[in-house]
């Protein structure tokens, strides 16, 4: 399976740089597995396809403000971006530029807190507690929004229900939704219930191999609290109701689930041939090319009906990416 087989054409100017004024007015483009058919709507509209039993699964994490600024003793600017609180105040990062040597030291402006680089890839800071670290940060937005992060962000880059601290990247499907929507979709008889996957960077560490097995995905922790488990098996016992599975990491969660686990540390890697054993349909937004996001897409929808949809996409000028529309695969 080559690396190959996983790229397409997009124009840059449909990659988004801002989200829509209300979360739930993007669009939305549905794709039916079984015909192929394609259709074309507004996000509020999934009230339409979701139907009263369906279980809609969310991921409730919250992204950090991870992203810190600093300063080396000479006076030249690092970023501090963590990744991970190891123990204490000791943080797993990675530094921008790369060359902060072991034992050096960094200011962050008129805080009165440093940090110090203790390792490779790590630093300890002299803070009163973990919160005042994160105090320091903004909210981490990908490299492909071309602009600095905006008061507006730390909002509209969290889901309505976030509330489980430990993402460093938002779980885009569920930007679109808002709480008005949710509550008409439990009005209309749809379970909606929440697990946790907190986002790490290698969700979209780069598949550099040109076989896509090769590939191994750094791990990310996941729980699936009782209730959702209790949620999950009804499911699963009903001949009617569906599992409606909002983001690939939402997915990570529920087919780790699947091995048996309801809370540890996965690095599941879903490609085409993966046989899904949780989900029957998946909400996404639109994925980067030669990505294990976009590799998981194939693998739910079919490789060539995936591309195909993404076609479709581009020629429709749909915006892609965090920022994006959304796409409904039933």
């Amino acid at each position: 399976m080559k690396l190959s087989d996983f790229d397409y054409y997009l124009p840059k100017e449909l990659i988004a740089q801002y989200p829509s004024r209300r979360r739930d007015s993007c669009r939305m483009l549905v794709l039916d597995r079984r015909s192929g058919r394609i259709e074309h709507c507004i996000f509020r509209d999934i009230l339409v396809y979701l139907n009263p039993g369906d279980l809609l699964v969310l991921n409730n994490t919250r992204v950090r403000t991870c992203r810190l600024r600093a300063r080396r003793k000479t006076g030249g600017a690092v970023e501090v971006f963590l990744l991970r609180q190891k123990h204490g105040l000791c943080f797993d990062v990675m530094l921008r530029p790369a060359r902060v040597k072991q034992g050096e030291c960094v200011f962050f402006s008129n805080t009165g807190i440093t940090g110090t680089l203790t390792g490779a890839n790590e630093v300890t800071f002299d803070a009163p507690d973990a919160d005042a670290v994160y105090s320091l940060g903004q909210i981490p937005l990908p490299p492909y929004i071309k602009r600095e992060p905006e008061a507006m962000d730390s909002v509209y880059y969290q889901t309505v229900y976030a509330e489980s601290d430990g993402s460093v990247a938002s779980p885009t499907a569920g930007l679109h939704f808002t709480k008005p929507l949710l509550g008409r979709v439990m009005r209309k008889g749809v379970d909606v219930e929440h697990v946790t996957l907190h986002v790490g960077l290698g969700t979209f560490k780069p598949v550099t191999s040109e076989d896509i097995r090769e590939h191994a995905m750094q791990e990310e922790y996941y729980t699936i609290p009782p209730r959702a488990q209790a949620a999950l098996a009804r499911a699963r016992a009903s001949r009617t109701a569906r599992i409606v599975c909002a983001g690939t990491t939402t997915c990570r969660a529920l087919e780790s689930y699947a091995d048996g686990r309801a809370e540890g540390s996965t690095g599941i890697f879903m490609y085409p041939g993966h046989r899904f054993r949780l989900i029957d349909c998946l909400l996404t937004n639109f994925h980067l090319p030669r990505t294990t996001l976009f590799m998981l897409v194939c693998a739910f929808a079919g490789t060539a009906l995936a591309h195909a949809a993404y076609a479709e996409a581009v020629r429709e000028k749909y915006r892609f990416y965090s920022y994006g529309d959304a796409m409904l695969i039933v």
